[in-house]
C-alpha cells in the first residue's frame, strides 16, 4: 500500500525506503502501543493514521476529555479506541509505563508532552523500564538519492557519551538494523578525520570500538573508524583517501561523537537534503516512539513501523525456548 504524503513545497518527495519499511511492518502483528498524552491534533492524528494503515493497536493514555477534543478537532471518531484516563501528562507517563509492565503494551509513543517527562518515567530506578543496556536514540533517515536508509545515533539522548556508553549505543543501533531486516550492518564510527589522532579523543574511541568488535564485545555488525562523514557514505571519497574497508563508502549506521554532532548532522540532512527522520529510543524494555510536532505524516508512520519491527523481534525472543 502506498501512503499518500501531502506535497511540501514545489515538488513531492518520494519515500521509497519508508514505503518498504511500512509494507514490512504491515505484514506482522499490530503493535500494541501506549500513546502518552495524545492531547493535540498532531499526536492524535498520527495515531489515527497508523491505525488506518493497520500498524498499531493503541491505548490512549491521558485526560479523556482532552484526547476526545483533539480527535473532534480533526473530525475523527475514536470511540473504538481504548482510553486510559489520567489527569495530566506526568500521570499519563506513569500509567503508560505500568501498561508495559503489565503486558498490555509492547511499546510507548510520545504524544503532546515533553520528552524529558516521558523519559523520566521510563528511566526511574524504581518501577521504570531500565535494562542492563544504556538507553539511546536512533534516527532512521530516508535521504533522497541515497540508496539505503541511514541509522544515525545518538542525536537525542546521550549528550557526551563515554566509551562505555558508546558500546551500548553501537550495539543498540546494530540490533535495530537487524530488526529492520538489514542483511549486512556496516557501522561507521564518525570523527573529523579517518586517522587516529591522540589530540582528537573521538578517533581513539573509534579505534577502541573497532577492536572491541574484533574481540566479540560488540556483535552483529562490521565496524570501522574513525571515518569522516564523506568517506563513510561515499565510495568515491573513500577511494580518493585510499581507504580499503568493507564499511567505508557504504555505511548504513553512523555513530557520531556526541549529541551536538548528531543533532547537527540529522538536521542538516533534514533541512538541506529534504531527508525525513523517523525516531526511536532503544535500550529500555520496549521501544519508545519519539515524534515531534514538526514531523511529517510519513515520518510519524515510519517511526511506528520501526518500533513495530523492533517489538516483533522482542516478541519472537520471548517465545524462544530456553537452552
Amino acid at each position: 500500500m502506498t501512503v499518500a504524503v501531502p506535497a511540501q513545497g514545489a515538488s513531492q518527495q518520494r519515500h521509497d525506503k519508508y514505503e518498504r519499511l511500512l509494507a514490512t511492518a504491515r505484514s506482522i502483528p499490530k503493535l500494541k502501543v501506549a500513546v502518552v498524552h495524545p492531547c493535540d491534533a498532531a499526536s492524535i492524528g498520527a495515531v489515527i493514521e497508523a491505525v488506518g494503515l493497520g500498524l498499531i493497536e493503541p491505548i490512549l493514555v491521558g485526560p479523556k476529555s482532552k484526547i476526545v477534543a483533539a480527535a473532534d478537532s480533526l473530525g475523527k471518531d475514536i470511540s473504538t479506541m481504548r482510553i486510559v484516563d489520567a489527569p495530566h501528562s506526568h500521570a499519563a507517563a506513569e500509567e503508560a509505563v505500568n501498561l508495559v509492565k503489565s503486558g498490555d503494551a509492547e511499546a510507548l509513543m510520545k504524544g503532546s508532552l515533553h520528552t524529558d517527562e516521558l523519559m523520566g518515567a521510563v528511566v526511574r530506578r524504581e518501577g521504570g523500564l531500565r535494562t542492563a543496556r544504556r538507553i539511546s536514540h536512533c534516527f532512521v533517515m530516508d535521504v533522497p538519492d541515497h540508496e539505503n536508509a541511514l541509522i544515525i545515533t545518538d542525536a537525542a539522548v546521550n549528550i557526551a557519551p563515554t566509551l562505555e556508553d558508546k558500546i551500548h549505543i553501537v550495539q543498540n543501533a546494530i540490533d535495530l538494523a537487524h530488526a529492520l531486516r538489514v542483511d549486512t550492518v556496516r557501522v561507521a564510527i564518525l570523527s573529523a578525520m579517518e586517522t587516529v589522532n591522540p589530540k582528537v579523543p573521538s578517533t581513539i574511541e573509534a579505534a577502541a570500538l573497532c577492536k572491541m568488535a574484533e574481540r566479540g564485545q560488540i556483535t552483529g555488525g562490521i565496524l570501522d573508524g574513525p571515518l569522516a562523514l564523506d568517506n563513510a557514505i561515499d565510495l568515491g571519497a573513500a577511494k580518493i583517501k585510499k581507504i580499503q574497508s568493507p564499511v567505508a563508502g557504504q555505511a548504513n549506521v553512523l555513530v557520531v561523537p556526541d549529541l551536538e554532532a548528531g543533532n547537527m548532522l540529522a538536521k542538516s540532512l533534514t533541512f538541506l537534503a529534504d531527508a525525513d527522520a523517523a525516531g526511536i529510543v532503544l535500550g529500555a524494555r520496549v521501544p519508545i516512539i519519539l515524534t515531534s510536532r514538526a514531523d511529517s505524516t510519513i515520518t510519524r508512520l515510519a517511526s511506528c513501523a520501526v518500533a513495530s519491527l523492533v517489538a516483533d523481534v522482542q516478541r519472537k525472543q520471548l517465545m524462544m525456548p530456553e537452552v
